[in-house]
């Protein structure tokens, strides 16, 4: 399983999360801009760049490679149902909500699970991506744990600002 560790901790920088497996750095994690949904994922010896397009795919790239490169990507399948489709340097996953309540996602190919997304727990939980198999690769399930973030930022960005519309936090009295 692999997890987002608290920041500096591991051995990451101040502005770093580790990525861990059974509490070991296999990479790090450093968001460039929280708005822009952009960060800088090291894994191995090989630095990704991740962000989104203009038309709101999340694309993943080497650090060496041009800006306009694509080597993984992720696009909305579905507004209505949550869905996404990732292209994993060639394989093709579907990402579909498991619980709409906990905001954890099952990452399939055709019919079969190769990963599930989870949660630490806790007051400030962090997210998890446990892969069956080794049909992914750490670089692709990485990626994966990313897009996670960020699709639990999404949600809880649109939970606070319904609540802050309806007042029901940070209203005045």
């Amino acid at each position: 399983m692999l997890e987002l560790g608290k920041a500096g901790e591991a051995g990451a920088g101040k502005g770093e999360v580790p990525v861990l497996r059974d509490g070991e750095r296999v990479g790090l994690l450093r968001s460039t801009d929280f708005w822009k949904e952009t960060s800088v994922a090291v894994v191995g010896d090989r630095e990704w760049v991740l962000g989104r397009r203009s038309g709101g795919a999340l694309v993943g790239r080497w650090a060496v490679d041009p800006g306009d490169a694509a080597r993984i990507r992720a696009e909305q399948a579905s507004v209505w149902k949550g869905t996404w489709r990732v292209d994993l340097e060639g394989t093709a996953v579907d990402v579909v909500p498991a619980s709409y309540w906990k905001g954890t996602y099952r990452f399939t190919v055709g019919e079969r699970t190769v990963a599930d997304s989870g949660s630490t727990g806790g007051w400030s939980p962090r997210p998890t991506l446990t892969a069956a198999g080794e049909d992914l690769t750490l670089d692709a399930q990485v990626f994966l744990l990313w897009l996670v973030l960020v699709l639990q930022r999404r949600t809880y960005g649109v939970a606070i600002g319904t609540a802050l519309a309806a007042g029901v936090v940070g209203g005045s009295s």
